[in-house]
């Protein structure tokens, strides 16, 4: 086992995990900071269990209505997710995209690693 320290909302939590499993970990609680801040918008004041149960909220909102597109079939398309946002804003997306893209090919490799390995 292995112990990660992960920084939500500015605040550090060690975390014990798999060993091999701590990028993914503190990948991870990017994703829930960067909902924090959404939440929060530079507000410290927020109660820290509310704080998270409001993350889990979001995240869970955000699955049920992927989940929901997915089996009705209409997942949306680039044109439609990318309506008002101006070019800047594009660059920005077309940047984070290809950081995802990369982010996925890396742990799509470990887990062929993985089965591999089986």
């Amino acid at each position: 086992m292995s112990q990660v320290t992960i920084t939500i909302n500015s605040r550090e939590y060690a975390v014990a995990c798999e060993d091999g499993q701590e990028v993914n970990i503190i990948k991870l609680s990017r994703l829930l900071d960067e909902k924090a801040q959404l939440l929060t918008q530079g507000n410290q004041q927020v109660n820290e269990n509310m704080l998270l149960a409001m993350i889990g909220l979001l995240l869970a909102d955000e699955l049920t209505e992927l989940k929901k597109s997915i089996s009705t079939g209409s997942v949306p398309t680039a044109s439609t997710i990318l309506q008002g946002y101006n070019d800047d804003d594009i660059a920005v997306l077309d940047t984070s995209l290809a950081e995802k893209i990369k982010e996925l090919t890396g742990q799509i490799n470990l887990l062929a690693n993985q089965i591999n390995l089986l």
